[in-house]
Parts: C-alpha cells; structure tokens; sequence
C-alpha cells in the first residue's frame, strides 16, 4: 500500500483487543512518529508506554484526580458507576501511549508550533500502527488536562498531554472510509 493509499485508509479503531504490538513494532512507529515536522529541530515529545498492571494504575490515577474534585466541590466522592468507568477507562485496549509534548520558551518556535509537532508525532504514530495491522483510537478528554494526573504521571513544567494514543488489535475489520468532496474543504487562489 503506498503512502497516500494508508493515509486514505487510516481509521480510528474505538475497539481494540490484544494482543497490543510487540516492542520492536512499537519501536519502528516511534522512529516513523518523530519524523515529524519540526520547527528549530527541537523534539518537542515523548512518549509514555503504558501496559499491564500500568493499565490499572492510571485508572486508579483518573480515580484519584475525580475524587479530588469531588470531594473538594461537593463533599462526597465520585459515585460507584463513575467509580468502575474511571477505573475501567484504560482498559478500552491493551496499550496506551500517552504522547506529551515538551514545550520549552523559544525565540523562534511558539508554544503551539511545538504542540502542533508533538501532534503530528501521535498521528504518525497512528499511521504507521495502521500500516503494521493495528489499531490506534486518539483520546483526549478532561484526563488529558487535570493537573492531579499530569502530576501522576511525573509530566515536568511545561509538559502537555497531547492525547492517549489506545492500541491494539482490531476486533472487527475497519470500514473503507468514504472520500470526501474536496470542494468541501479546499479553497483556491489563482
């Protein structure tokens, strides 16, 4: 499959199972992920590979943070339901790869260049996961900001969490996704 045809393909893949890619996999699509654009060449990411027990300490991590703010807004912790979402959240695949991105002050490189890098670099990690068999789905949501989970996660000053990167096996074989009308998107000067 050449480039543009794997880039038409991609899809998000919201139900994964194991097994997740071994580590020389991971390792290529981490090469293949760095490629990405970036300004003043300052490797504005990092990844986090999270797997096994790791799974059921970041559940325990999204817990924690919720019922800091529960307990801190209404006096009461989260609920029992909300409790086994949290805990069950990373559970959604095998893998996770949380990519970070590490801004730093720069004269040259602005803070959203260096996350648009960090960016990039999670969507090359997507694609070459496609193109080895696997499937990738990219979360953010509001575990991707607080403060009590950034800290758990040992993010320095300066670091974001750019997504949760889900991986692992398909466990149902990915539609074609329907080309879309470029009139819809592009506009041309001449």
């Amino acid at each position: 499959m050449d480039v543009s045809e794997l880039l038409r393909n991609r899809v998000s893949m919201p139900k994964l199972q194991a097994p997740a890619p071994d580590q020389r996999t991971m390792e290529d699509c981490y090469q293949a992920a760095v490629r990405a654009p970036d300004h003043g060449r300052l490797k504005p990411w990092r990844f986090m590979q999270i797997t096994g027990n790791g799974l059921d300490r970041l559940g325990q991590l999204y817990l924690d943070a919720e019922n800091f703010d529960a307990v801190k807004n209404n006096g009461e912790e989260v609920s029992e339901i909300r409790k086994n979402k949290l805990l069950s959240m990373p559970h959604r695949a095998p893998m996770i790869v949380v990519v970070i991105a590490k801004v730093e002050a720069h004269p040259k490189v602005p803070k959203e260049e260096q996350l648009m890098a960090a960016a990039c670099a999670a969507f090359g990690l997507s694609v070459s996961l496609y193109g080895k068999g696997y499937g990738c789905m990219w979360r953010t949501g509001g575990m991707a900001y607080h403060p009590m989970v950034k800290m758990g996660l040992g993010l320095a000053e300066g670091e974001e969490i750019v997504g949760y990167m889900y991986i692992g096996t398909p466990d149902c074989t990915p539609k074609t996704p329907k080309l879309l009308e470029i009139d819809d998107f592009l506009t041309k000067w001449e």
